[in-house]
Order: structure tokens, then sequence, then C-alpha cells
């Protein structure tokens, strides 16, 4: 009989992250929040220029650094870039949190942070979302104790896609303790609308405790290569940087983000379309009938409980890939328009055959 090893019990118990589910050739995959336009000429021109593979990539992308300082006004020192802002996350909590320490979010929120947590030997602390699917950032600073070391914002919340406001933000900031590090995750910002959302990369020179994430993933069309930046406090991104793992970085990543950023307003012309489409399939899923909260990324929430497995079947039926989140709902992206007939057609069926 094999001796199993021996591992940690919390991580042994956590189910992996899983990927939304991948697309038939004739059906639309809407479960991932990926961007449906191809990359841009002169980005797969720089994708093609960056072909040394056999040296190790720049360990700081100090290229991009200086790209994204000289966009938001800071110096080198206070942006740090990593594979993806996921990964940024982790080295956050790493750096902040110990094991008996704990990390406050929203709940439901990105479905990574749990794992998250539970990697860094830290404990979750989950606040219910409100009845909209916004973050109850009272009972989250209410929340916070002696104990918690790093506390999680989602602006637009991920799968909800409901933002902070501005006001209701600084109304958290000022009743957490300084010392409390504060991550505001940004990863869907380029497609907010709403002038009343917080826009959290002109709020860390007032807030030293704050760190601001964001990514190329989403609005830049560079899921595959795995970009991601957070800008704050020197000192607060050396800690991160300490818990990184080296050379995450690939030269093609920080060529495809330079290129990005050269070309960035063509980029946000196709962020505005994709913006406009989500608002006319929400009305449309309004229209419906559904209670679809205040989309302000590049998808929307279908609160569908307890018939949520149900529902996504419907979907998959006609053609259309969602995100299940059982039993609190459906996220779909927002992707090619060719999808949308297909997408409503299909909402409109899960709310005749179903009981919601």
């Amino acid at each position: 009989m094999t001796t199993p090893v021996r591992l940690r019990p919390e991580i042994a118990a956590l189910p992996p992250y899983r990927q939304g589910k991948q697309a038939s050739p004739d059906a639309f995959k809407l479960s991932s929040n990926e961007n449906p336009f191809e990359p841009l000429p002169a980005v797969v021109d720089a994708l093609r220029g960056a072909v040394t593979v056999n040296r190790y990539p720049d360990a700081t992308a100090s290229e991009l650094r200086a790209a994204l300082a000289a966009k938001y006004g800071v110096t080198t020192d206070e942006v740090h870039v990593g594979a993806g802002s996921v990964s940024l996350l982790l080295q956050f909590i790493q750096a902040a949190a110990a094991p008996g320490d704990e990390v406050v979010y929203a709940w439901r929120s990105f479905e990574a942070y749990p794992g998250l947590v539970t990697v860094a030997g830290a404990t979750s602390v989950q606040v219910p979302n409100r009845a909209d699917g916004s973050h109850d950032l009272v009972a989250m600073a209410a929340a916070v104790t002696e104990r918690t070391r790093l506390v999680i914002v989602c602006s637009p919340n991920n799968p909800t896609g409901t933002t902070v406001t501005t006001h209701d933000f600084e109304t958290f900031m000022a009743a957490v303790p300084d010392d409390l590090l504060v991550v505001l995750d940004e990863a869907y910002a380029e497609f907010v609308t709403d002038p009343d959302a917080v826009d959290g990369e002109s709020l860390t020179e007032r807030h030293p405790n704050l760190v601001v994430l964001r990514t190329f993933s989403k609005a830049y069309g560079l899921a595959a290569l795995r970009v991601g930046y957070a800008i704050g406090a020197s000192s607060v991104l050396d800690a991160a940087r300490a818990t990184a793992i080296p050379l995450s970085v690939t030269e093609q990543g920080q060529a495809a983000a330079l290129a990005s950023l050269e070309h960035e307003s063509e980029l946000m012309t196709r962020v505005d379309r994709i913006a406009m489409l989500r608002d006319q399939v929400r009305q449309a899923l309004v229209d419906q009938g559904w209670d679809v909260p205040a989309a302000q990324g590049n998808f929307v929430w279908l609160p569908t409980g307890e018939q949520t497995a149900t529902a996504a079947g419907v979907f998959a039926d006609h053609g259309i890939i969602v995100r299940p989140f059982a039993p609190e709902g459906i996220r779909i992206t927002i992707g090619e328009p060719s999808s949308v007939d297909k997408l409503l057609h299909a909402a409109q069926q899960v709310r005749q055959n179903t009981s919601l």
C-alpha cells in the first residue's frame, strides 16, 4: 500500500480554479469575459518582433513600467507588473497575510479570491453583497478586526457587474485603519461608463495603503499573454515584488502591452463598442423581465438562483456557453454582435421553461 504524500489539508480540499467552459465551433463562448476582437495589426507586428525565446525576459518589465508610470503620472517604483492581475493579488495577499490573519472581500465576487487566500494560509471573511449585487462597503468596514490584514474591493464586481461609487469608496477608506492594505481590483475599469464609479488610480496618492490592480487581458485583448499591473506606494509594491515568481512576464507579453498602449485610442474605440452592446443587451434582458444589475464590465449577470444549472443547460442548447455560479446566477460575456440574437432567444426560453 502506497503511503499518501502529506499535504496541507486545506489545500488538498481546495478545488482548482476552473476556466470557463470551452465552446464547440458552432457555439459562442461567452463564459470567460474575453475580448471578441482580434489583436490590432500593430500588436501582431510587436509579437512577431519579440522572438528571443532562448534568453530570459527583463525581470522588472522596465519598459512597460516606464510607459505605465508616464500614463498615470507616477514613478516607475510605484508600478508593478506581473503575469495577470490575479497573480499580483496573490503576491499582495502573501505579503500582508499570514496564518491566523484575515482577508475581507465581498461575496459573490471573483471566484479566485477564496483560493488565493487559502493558498497564502490566511482566512477568508466573506461579506454578502447587497440585494442588487453590489458591495456592502459599510458591512465590509464593520468586518475589519485586529486580525484583518487586507481588504479586496472589486469594481466593477465580477461576476455581478456592479461598481463602487467614489463617494462610498472614500467613506470606506476613511472608516478602515490607515495601516490596513486595501486592494482595489479594477480588471474591467476601461468598460465603465458610470461617472460616479470609483477610479482607483486617481486615489493612490491620497491613500498610501491603497493598491490598484488592472490588466491587459480584458479591454486590451491580451488574455493569452498574461500581463497585469499594480499602482501604489513603492514600499507596498516592493513587498509584493519580494513574493513574486521571478521572470514571470514574458518578452512577448511586454511587447504586446507596449504596442497596445501606443495604439490605445484605437483599442478604446473597440471598448466603447462593447460597452454600448452591453447596455443594449442588458436593456433587452430587462425588457424580457430579468432583474439584471447595472452592468459596467464586459458582461451581464442573471440571478438564476437554484435554477442556475438548468438555465445554463438551456443556453448551451442554444449555442451560448455561459458561466454558471450555482446557486446564485449566470454571468454572460458580451461577445460577437452575431451572438446577441441567440443569447436573447435563449434567455427568453429560460424564462419560459423555468420558474424564474
